[in-house]
């Protein structure tokens, strides 16, 4: 090396050191990590149309995710978060999945008899019914690639901003106060499936959310983005949740509205745990209720525009929108105790319908998980779900619908084997 470019060098080194410096200290503020769970294991379903079922399934205990997260320190109390959480089917790859029970439609709506209609009209239902089975009854039908989670946000020291897909305000309260915590065929929300009980998750959302102390509660609203009005399916929801020493308590409330602006889905939810002896008593409580049904306002324009009379077609969607109406009660109450690597949890939950329809239902049975180590667990869950009258619910899993029994008041019983591990 000459002394000319000896002295270039010497020259280069502080702006190198400079620009090293300035790079660690970026890595520094900045964190962006890669998580996941793998959940897969082996069901035995009884009480179902195919008989009894037993498969690979993915998502026992929980829905089998991966996705990334992020925080960015800017100073002074303040933080930038983002997270993009995906979901996978362990025993297919596929991104969506569908009930054990297929595409088979509740016994309320499958045939004109159930919809006090026509019996000359039994085409049209069948139409309408292959439509709902393949549109509805699954998760994540069309294959989103962030179906669970998708939002950016602010922290700040006086609360937090959130943009993007995210849970519910209500459905984090029954999530927090479900005996099993929405896991496996033993969740109080298995009894709320068909037709979908719960807005889990909302798209297009704002949310503010605080925690203070034992304090956390949010806000969110839901942008409709359908129609020409704001109120078209538009959401709005709220929680407040309040932990101390042995106990928690908590109230949380969602409301959507329909494609037309009608008030839909709304749902209000309390509860609580505390610790008693070695272990945790949990206690829920929420009421359901949908008297203007979604995604149903353009059903009769739609046959009328393939044929059907315009007559014929509104009695049509006359029927969906009484049958496919919600009211009704859930009520889940538990116990859970850890031990070393054990884990046992017992459950009990009981649908009270209000409705006509009367699809009674309630579920009862045990939990166990063997902790292999903190990221690996074995499972094993034993349920049964007694469809009392017009009851149809069959056990699935946390990542997938069990979905219909044979028939309304068919029993079923789920029997289920697993492996989670979590990365």
């Amino acid at each position: 090396m000459t002394p000319r470019m000896r002295h270039r060098m010497l020259q280069l080194t502080p702006v190198a050191a400079v620009a090293a410096l300035a790079a660690a200290s970026a890595h520094a503020q900045q964190n962006v990590q890669l998580y996941g769970l793998v959940d897969a294991g082996i069901t035995h379903v009884t009480g179902l149309r195919q008989g009894s079922v037993t498969q690979l399934a993915s998502g026992i205990m929980e829905g089998s995710r991966w996705g990334l997260k992020g925080t960015e320190d800017l100073g002074g109390g303040y933080k930038a978060i983002f997270t993009l959480e995906s979901r996978f089917e362990v025993d297919t790859g596929s991104l969506s999945n569908r009930p054990i029970s297929g595409t088979q439609v509740p016994d309320r709506i499958a045939t004109p008899a159930a919809l006090n209609l026509p019996a000359a009209l039994a085409p049209v239902v069948n139409q309408v019914n292959a439509n709902i089975a393949n549109g509805t009854l699954g998760v994540n039908l069309n294959n989103n690639q962030f179906d669970r989670q998708a939002y950016v946000g602010l922290i700040t020291p006086v609360g937090a901003v959130l943009a993007g897909r995210m849970y519910t305000p209500d459905y984090e309260v029954s999530a927090e106060f479900d005996a099993m915590q929405t896991q496996s065929a033993l969740a109080a929300g298995q009894l709320a499936a068909i037709p979908a009980g719960f807005d889990i998750r909302v798209s297009n959302a704002l949310q503010y959310r605080i925690q203070t102390g034992g304090i956390t509660a949010s806000l969110m609203y839901g942008f409709g983005e359908t129609g020409g009005s704001s109120g078209n399916s538009r959401f709005v929801g709220l929680m407040g949740m309040y932990k101390g020493d042995g106990y928690a308590v908590g109230m949380g409330y969602n409301t959507r509205n329909n494609e037309v602006g009608q008030k839909s889905l709304t749902t209000t939810t309390v509860g609580g745990w505390v610790n008693v002896g070695p272990g945790k008593l949990s206690a829920v409580y929420s009421r359901h209720k949908d008297d203007h049904p979604s995604n149903l306002s353009t059903l009769a324009a739609t046959l009328t525009a393939g044929g059907v009379p315009a007559p014929a077609a509104a009695a049509v969607q006359a029927a969906y929108m009484n049958a496919l109406k919600q009211r009704f009660d859930l009520f889940n109450i538990g116990y859970r105790i850890t031990s070393g690597p054990h884990t046992v949890t017992v459950a009990y939950t009981n649908r009270n319908e209000k409705t006509s329809y009367d699809a009674d239902a309630r579920s009862y049975g045990v939990a166990y998980t063997y902790a292999l180590s903190k990221r690996t667990d074995l499972n094993a869950v034993v349920v049964r779900f007694d469809n009392r009258k017009n009851g149809q619910a069959a056990p699935g899993g946390n990542g997938y619908l069990g979905g219909v029994t044979r028939s309304a008041g068919t029993d079923s019983t789920g029997i289920a084997l697993g492996i989670r591990h979590r990365f």
